[in-house]
């Protein structure tokens, strides 16, 4: 792990800096990919302050201690640190299993379910009734950028058709037209 330990109002101590890098050590197992770990330490009148910002792929953690002791502020730092690495392993292992599905060899319909035995129940789906009147094409890019929705349903004045006019996530507008 590649470590920064800096000193605040406190003589540099090659002692605390290398027992900071043996409990920092300890945390290389637990992490996945490798971390950088910037350690400051401090003393302000008689409380030895120990701080730490770890960073790691998807992980962030920040911490502080203080005590009459620069050893025992490090050692409660540490354990903070491990704390919430675990919690944090947790929650990753917790959100990956959610996603683990057993997929079943039966091609998929579209379309909403059709029996009871399916996961999907109307009370789960927003049904909105809207009124779509004729218009041009650039009269539906004024009304869409004129709502708060990121799409427009409207009926196509020229081809008599139902088209959806809507935003891509680059600002760019996109229309949808049936076919035939």
């Amino acid at each position: 792990m590649q470590t920064i330990v800096t000193f605040k109002k406190i003589d540099t101590s090659s002692a605390l800096k290398s027992y900071v890098q043996k409990k920092l050590d300890k945390f290389d197992k637990m992490l996945d990919s490798p971390a950088e770990a910037y350690v400051v330490l401090s003393v302000e009148k008689i409380r030895h302050i120990a701080e730490i910002t770890l960073t790691c792929d998807r992980l962030k953690i920040n911490a502080r201690e203080n005590s009459e002791n620069m050893y025992s502020s490090i050692d409660a730092l540490m354990d903070k640190v491990k704390i919430q690495i675990k919690r944090n392993k947790e929650k990753i292992r917790r959100h990956m299993s959610g996603n683990k599905q057993s997929i079943k060899d039966e091609p998929m319909q579209p379309g909403f379910p059709q029996n009871s035995s399916d996961n999907m129940t109307t009370d789960q789906i927003n049904i909105e009734t809207i009124d779509y009147k004729p218009m041009d094409i650039e009269d539906a890019v004024i009304e869409l950028d004129s709502g708060k929705q990121s799409f427009f349903v409207f009926n196509n004045a020229r081809t008599q058709q139902v088209n959806v006019l809507y935003k891509h996530n680059n600002g760019k507008l996109g229309l949808i037209q049936p076919r035939g």
